[in-house]
């Protein structure tokens, strides 16, 4: 009882803060608990089943996470990306005290964790350092990612440590290299052994290499992409890792895990999704739901509501990224939602609506599942994380396990990292990409072969109309192809690709800066309406709010629907104006209210 006791005063102390001028400390904890606790491998397991069960990502961050981009249209948006909407310092969230409690905790840890030594194995000690290394590193580099430079402290402070309290921000660069030193520490000593369980949550050497290779992926290609510190407006020094460093570490990582052979790619795409069983052939860091221990989710209700969420859809420059099953590109946009499904990559027809795609029916039939305009805003609806049962559609009884980070990704990490590299060749293409496309039923046809058809529509994506136009060779193009259709609505990994390519312009963008281009119909589907699995939807001129087999259009473009003239048809477009402004918006204004508090951190670059 008392070693409880003490926990519960050790959380406290963590988390009780009372004022924004401590963000990074509090009072001294109970100096009892911090002495005597850590004194045994089952504390150390304690304390850091605690940070699990604090910031595991649920549902909402690993597939609800990826709403607002250039691929998913959406009702509204967040309102930093919103043109109607100026967004400053006294907006900006992500300062108080409870923001930065994860590093506290972490740093208690490392800093009291030495009652231990010499009362567990040096191996499971470097173990559960090596957990709270992972964790510190984790959270800072989501810090890093929104803020750009922030303060960097390794240390359980005091409220007497004024000089850092109220110090100024340290450079992204050196914050990162600590991200690093905390990262190569994790994979060197956290361990698999007992800890690499059937339930893919605990924190074992494979999730933090897996992690690992993602956030090195991330922040060396941003370097390449992303020509100046956001935070300063200053080019990068390469005082530490230099970019390419950062890459080869991301090669390192993703190649240890595919070197063990510990994972596969699951045979079926959609039973990773679908599944109350974590896959775990193939997931490597998972949360797995049970209504009779931790509760059900709402992800089929979210997908499916005209009044929760943000009504996700797809678009059409969505489902134009997949190929065809032959492993060429589609040549035209202009195909009905009734014909683009046919002969293409089976992970379209995964993720979004197609015809023929069965549900259970309130009678328990199956029946075709049709489109409902009331939350769908282009035509295409999304369905990779909905349980095929309308019985969910409107309630929250999901028991669907949620992958957080999967075989799949770091094959995509690695080609990536390789190419960017340099070191890309057939026999890593095949073992990567080319081994996803197989799984998915698509030809695996190397960029390099006479046989590569390239894909002038993709080309141009990443290259016409945008801020920033890197260099992309064939391999580069493909890889960013295959992280769309394999990874779409995964944990915010296409908000974050736009920004390490450099080319988050592309979310204002989308149709002529307009908003996002849904299915394609002809003269005749905008005259007579269309037809989808019997039921037929039509564009009314009259109405003024949509229903659930009609859009609104008016000519004046004074709704949020129009028709937009494409070739011999028109697509439906949903009108929505986003900003984005290159010179400030890759990461985000320090909060007025901690400025206020210390004037120290100053503000970012073009945010002043």
């Amino acid at each position: 009882m008392k070693k409880i006791f003490n926990i519960l005063l050790s959380i406290i102390a963590v988390y009780g803060f009372t004022s924004c001028s401590d963000f990074l400390s509090k009072e001294p904890i109970n100096e009892f608990a911090a002495n005597s606790y850590f004194s045994s491998e089952s504390e150390l397991k304690m304390y850091t089943d605690g940070m699990l069960n604090s910031w595991l990502p649920d549902y909402t961050e690993t597939s609800g996470g990826d709403a607002y981009n250039d691929l998913i249209a959406t009702k509204t948006s967040t309102d930093f990306f919103r043109a109607d909407v100026v967004w400053d310092g006294t907006k900006q969230g992500g300062w108080t005290t409870g923001s930065w409690s994860f590093l506290r905790r972490c740093n208690f840890m490392l800093t009291y964790m030495s009652n231990a030594k010499g009362k567990v194995s040096d191996e499971i000690y470097n173990h559960y350092e090596g957990v709270a290394r992972f964790w510190r590193a984790y959270m800072y580099f989501d810090k890093v990612q929104t803020f750009s430079n922030v303060p960097w402290t390794d240390k359980y402070l005091q409220p007497s440590d004024s000089s850092i309290l109220f110090g100024p921000r340290d450079d992204r660069e050196y914050v990162f290299h600590q991200i690093v030193e905390d990262l190569k520490f994790a994979c060197e000593n956290v361990m698999a052994g007992k800890f690499h369980t059937a339930g893919r949550v605990y924190i074992d050497k494979y999730v933090v290499l897996s992690l690992a290779s993602r956030m090195f992926l991330y922040e060396g290609t941003f370097r390449k992409n992303v020509a100046n510190n956001p935070a300063t407006g200053q080019p990068w020094t390469n005082k530490y890792e230099s970019a390419d460093d950062l890459l080869q570490l991301a090669a390192t990582y993703a190649g240890e895990v595919i070197d063990s052979k510990a994972f596969s790619l699951h045979k079926t795409y959609s039973e990773l999704f679908l599944s109350n069983a974590l896959q775990t052939d193939e997931v490597i860091w998972g949360k797995t739901f049970l209504s009779s221990v931790n509760g059900y989710h709402a992800l089929t209700r979210y997908f499916n509501s005209s009044t929760l969420g943000q009504q996700y859809s797809g678009t059409k420059d969505l489902v134009r990224m997949y190929l065809k099953a032959d492993g060429t590109p589609v040549t035209t946009g202009e195909q009905t939602i009734n014909d683009e499904f046919t002969d293409r990559d089976p992970r379209l027809s995964a993720t979004v609506l197609g015809p023929g795609h069965k549900v259970k029916d309130i009678t328990g039939a199956m029946t075709n599942e049709t489109i409902n305009c009331t939350f769908c805003k282009t035509g295409y609806m999304l369905i990779k994380w909905c349980i095929p049962d309308v019985t969910h559609f409107q309630n929250s009884i999901d028991e669907n396990s949620i992958p957080i980070i999967r075989y799949a990704e770091v094959l995509l990490n690695y080609a990536e990292a390789m190419n960017e590299l340099g070191k890309m060749d057939e026999t890593i293409w095949n073992e990567t990409v080319g081994a996803l496309r197989e799984r998915a039923g698509v030809k695996n046809i190397y960029p390099g072969s006479a046989e590569y058809v390239p894909d002038t529509w993709l080309r141009d994506y990443y290259t016409k109309d945008v801020n920033h136009v890197p260099t992309l060779n064939n391999v580069a193009l493909e890889i960013r192809r295959e992280r769309v259709a394999e990874l779409t609505f995964e944990s915010g990994l296409r908000m974050d690709d736009l920004y390490r390519y450099g080319q988050a312009d592309l979310v204002e963008r989308r149709y002529n800066h307009q908003g996002w281009a849904g299915i394609w119909l002809n003269a005749a589907d905008v005259t007579n309406g269309f037809t989808f699995e019997g039921t037929t939807y039509t564009i009314s001129k009259k109405a003024t709010t949509n229903s659930e087999t009609a859009y609104p259009i008016s000519d004046t473009n004074n709704l949020n629907w129009s028709l937009e003239p494409a070739g011999t048809g028109y697509y439906l477009v949903y009108n929505y104006k986003l900003q984005w402004d290159d010179n400030k918006m890759y990461c985000r204004p320090i909060p007025t209210t901690a400025l206020t508090l210390n004037p120290s951190l100053g503000q970012n670059h073009g945010w002043e």
